[in-house]
């Protein structure tokens, strides 16, 4: 995969991301995520934090998971590759605030952890098929 092309799975990829889940943060779970840690959450998001976040996130997906896949022209190693990375990266976000952080909900450890898995085997897919319209 060229370099641009890189760039547009990336591009493309990272906005399937952006819907999905603000559709889970900002509708399907929303309640959830207040009722255990609302006592945590700022008034305002912090964009800059976030967008960083995204970025930095997808670019794994890319790296670890869609690359990967395509090379192997495998769809079921992006999803298999997008779920464990889901895992990895959700449960360390997750646990260690569990560890660290009095009143981090256990529930919520629980549910962002599958979320995350869930996530991005979804968006690993989706990328992989975006690489494969793209080459």
């Amino acid at each position: 995969m060229t370099l641009v092309q890189s760039a547009k799975v990336f591009g493309m990829t990272l906005l399937v991301f952006l819907i999905i889940d603000f559709l889970w943060l900002g509708v399907v779970a929303r309640g959830v995520y207040y009722r255990h840690l609302g006592h945590l959450f700022r008034d305002s998001v912090n964009w800059t934090a976030a967008i960083l976040f995204y970025l930095i996130f997808i670019s794994g997906l890319v790296v670890f998971a869609i690359q990967p896949a395509a090379a192997a022209q495998s769809a079921m190693r992006a999803l298999w590759l997008g779920m464990f990375y889901g895992l990895v990266t959700y449960a360390t976000f997750d646990l260690t605030s569990l560890a660290l952080f009095k009143g981090w909900s256990q529930t919520i450890v629980v549910v962002d952890i599958a979320w995350g898995v869930a996530l991005s085997g979804m968006i690993s897919s989706a990328g992989y098929q975006i690489a494969g319209w793209i080459s």
